[in-house]
Formats: C-alpha cells, structure tokens, sequence
C-alpha cells in the first residue's frame, strides 16, 4: 500500500501543532486542503487516523502507530542529509530553542554568538517567555528548564546546580524586623507564580538543622524573576531569587541574603528536548555546546 509523502507529512504537522488551523498556518496552506489531504491519507491507509469533533481532536490507536512511525523515519531522512554535508560545520536548517526570559537574557543569548560562529550554516530561533512553553505544539527543539520537571514525557539532560536565596532591602528588614527568624512567616512575600509549591521552605544550615519557612502574607507576585527582584528591590517584601539574578545587589549591598548561614535548597538545570527514537544533529550538537560552555558562577 502506497501513501504520498507529502499527505504524511501534512499528517505529521496536524498532530504536532494539536489543530488543522494551526497546521494550515506552519504550512502555508489552506484548511480545507490540509483537511483534504487526511482524508485522502486515511481513504488510501483505509483506517481513521484521527478522531475530530468542532473543538478537538484526537489520535486513534492506529494514528498514534502511523505518527510515531513516521516521525522515527522523518528524523532518519533529516540525519543523513545531515551527515552527508562535509563535517560537522554542515548543519543546516533552523534550530529552535526556548528558555525563560531572565536565564536567556543574561546566561544563554551570550553564547549563541560562539555557537553560530561554530556552525555557520545552521539558523537559530530563540525564543524568551517568563513561562514555560510546549515544546510539541511550538516546534521546539530544545527548552532551558529551570527547577525541577514536571513528568512531561520529554527527554531531558541536567547541566548543573544554582543556589537560590531568601533577599530583601535593607529597609525592608529594619521596617518588618527580620532580624528575627520568627517575623519572617508574617513578612510580606513577593511570590513567583510558576511555581507550584510555595507554601513552604525548608532551609539547612552546615550541620544539617533545618529550619522551616512558611509564608502567610504573600501580597505581591509575578510569573517573571525579573520583575520579582524589582519589586523586591521597591521594598515591597521578602523574595526568593536565584543567585545568578540577584548577586550583583547582594555586592552593592541594595539587598541582602536573609538568613546566610542557612542555604535553601540549590534548583537544578535542564535541557529538555522531545522525547524521539533519533535526536536531530542539531540538537546534539547544542546540547553539547551549552553543556560545555554555560557558565552561571
């Protein structure tokens, strides 16, 4: 049995962008065609691919099959015209990358001059957001994740560790007394809304006390670490910021690590990418850069 190339495809697009309007659009074709073109796929396949309603749709058991199969083989096709270039400054196409807006402003966008230096020929869309993007439905190649993973059912690789501090102004400290640990739960706290555990936190010092912070007055928040250590630095409450961010007010003496001699537990660093039977060269040969050179101490 013979399908077109092109039908699977269009298939392939319809599944990863979640909707035909949405793959109409990546495609640069009409919906009706690219619904056309599933129908036509399936009438030659002589099984339903997809399950459609007015709002949704969904993969049947034999659409899952088809899409994992094809992607495997896609990835396979995209491989070897990638090593049949001349060596590894061939890479072609467009890498697509995505990290939070204050980790790619200040530690990834500094590297990527060194990366395209080193592959001329390959083209780079990053992508900056304050909240986590799917990297399926955006195409995604490789995200930055900062934390720790949700289950996601993406491939992911750890490139370290980052120490996140407990700050304030020193006004903000002599106006809610938090020279007193006691004080601190009635603080008012700037909370970052991405998170999706801050009710408390626990803290270690170097003979393994721990020491549990529970914040009740949270009155400010933002989905951005930028703007929490802004507000942080207006005075308007206690904040949990990554050291990386917030080491140069820590100099300057604008904030101060509450707490020093106790540290909150250091938040690892990810490289996620999808979870495919063949990594893209690409994507490697990323990984493999930033894993080498991403410098945040």
């Amino acid at each position: 049995m013979k399908a077109d190339l092109r039908k699977l495809q269009i298939f392939l697009q319809v599944v990863e962008a979640g909707s035909f309007t949405k793959a109409a659009a990546q495609l640069d074709l009409g919906r009706s065609m690219v619904s056309l073109a599933i129908k036509q796929l399936e009438k030659q396949l002589q099984t339903t691919l997809l399950v459609r309603s007015t709002r949704s749709m969904a993969l049947t058991e034999k659409g899952r099959r088809v899409y994992h199969d094809f992607k495997a083989i896609q990835q396979q096709i995209d491989q070897a015209l990638e090593r049949a270039g001349p060596g590894p400054t061939a890479l072609r196409g467009t890498l697509r990358i995505a990290a939070t807006h204050d980790f790619g402003r200040l530690l990834l966008l500094p590297l990527l001059g060194r990366f395209c230096q080193q592959y001329p020929t390959l083209d780079v869309d990053c992508q900056l957001d304050a909240s986590p993007q799917d990297l399926i439905s955006e195409h995604l190649d490789v995200a930055v994740r900062l934390g720790n993973l949700p289950d996601s059912g993406m491939k992911s690789r750890k490139i370290g560790d980052y120490d996140i501090l407990m700050v304030a102004t020193p006004d903000c400290i002599t106006s809610h007394h938090l020279n007193k640990t006691s004080n601190l739960n009635q603080a008012p706290w700037i909370a970052h809304t991405n998170l999706r555990h801050q009710t408390s936190w626990t803290l270690r010092n170097r003979n393994g006390r721990r020491l549990q912070i529970t914040p009740g007055n949270i009155r400010h928040a933002s989905n951005s670490a930028s703007a929490i250590r802004e507000m942080a630095l207006m005075s308007l409450g206690v904040a949990i910021c990554p050291e990386w961010l917030v080491k140069d007010d820590l100099a300057s003496g604008r904030l101060v690590a509450l707490l020093p001699t106790y540290r909150l537990p250091p938040q690892p660093i990810h490289l996620l990418f999808p979870n495919q039977p063949f990594m893209p060269e690409k994507t490697r040969a990323f990984i493999d850069f930033v894993s080498e050179h991403l410098k945040w101490q």
